[in-house]
């Protein structure tokens, strides 16, 4: 496999799973003094949802790069307009807003468009290696 192979075999996985890691940190506001521990880890078992399903995908994607990659398009594409939706009414900024969508929504439509072309490359790659032979 080349090094350019590897890469974007890789490179999609990588920054899936340090978007997800990213996504889990909002989890941690479940943690408050005010409620008993049993409340705050039901709290916070409750706010890494987005996270076991975003795990989920990205086991999909691993094993098939072309549906996966769909889904975190999706995915990414998706849930964009409820997030800037969320914080505009928050905090009345359109840069703000669209900052965000930048920082939680994109790497997941990045990601996805890397699995595709993962998968094309390694389908050009088997073809292109079936012929020679």
């Amino acid at each position: 496999m080349k090094i350019s192979i590897k890469l974007i075999h890789w490179l999609p996985r990588v920054i899936c799973i340090l978007a997800i890691l990213f996504i889990s940190m909002f989890a941690l506001d479940a943690f408050n003094h005010e409620k008993t521990i049993w409340q705050q880890i039901a709290d916070f078992l409750m706010h890494l949802i987005p996270s076991f399903v975003l795990i989920i995908f990205l086991i999909i994607a691993w094993k098939r790069e072309f549906i996966g990659g769909i889904l975190f398009i999706l995915i990414g594409l998706g849930f964009s307009p409820f997030i800037f939706t969320h914080n505009y009414n928050m905090n009345q900024s359109v840069w703000m807003s669209l900052m965000i969508i930048l920082i939680t929504t994109i790497p997941f439509v990045i990601v996805g468009i890397l699995f595709i072309v993962s998968h094309r490359i390694k389908k050009k790659n088997f073809s292109s290696s079936t012929k020679n032979q």
